[in-house]
């Protein structure tokens, strides 16, 4: 299986830090946008992740409006989109698929190895393997 490029998103530089290392454990080639703005651009400039794991709660620009701003743009539009946040009402949840995310991830409750395994089984059943 060839290197899944997967873009992470987080404002918190401390777990930013420690998803890249995780995703890049298991194999994935990791590209990290400390928020939502170093992100857009990333995207802007050409880049294409296969993959794209976002917080929500960010200032500036939220993870809902950046997935919006991608989606107004044209960007990263068969990337696999999936929310890791702490909020995880259902109104968050729904909001998220309405963006074009296929799975959501609730941080408080999931270990990080927990997200890059939940991240694959997302990214799997989207792509039917």
């Amino acid at each position: 299986m060839e290197q899944k490029k997967i873009l992470i998103v987080d404002d918190d530089s401390f777990l930013l830090d420690m998803y890249a290392l995780k995703f890049s454990q298991s194999g994935f080639a990791v590209t990290s946008a400390l928020g939502a703005m170093p992100a857009l651009e990333k995207l802007r400039g050409g880049f294409v992740p296969d993959i794209m794991v976002t917080d929500i709660v960010m200032p500036v620009v939220d993870g809902f409006e950046m997935l919006g701003k991608m989606k107004a743009e044209g960007l990263a539009q068969n990337a696999v989109k999936v929310i890791l946040s702490n909020r995880g009402q259902e109104s968050d949840i729904k909001q998220g698929n309405e963006l074009g995310a296929s799975g959501y991830i609730v941080k408080a409750s999931t270990t990080p190895s927990e997200v890059v395994t939940q991240v694959t089984q997302i990214v799997e059943k989207k792509l039917g393997k």
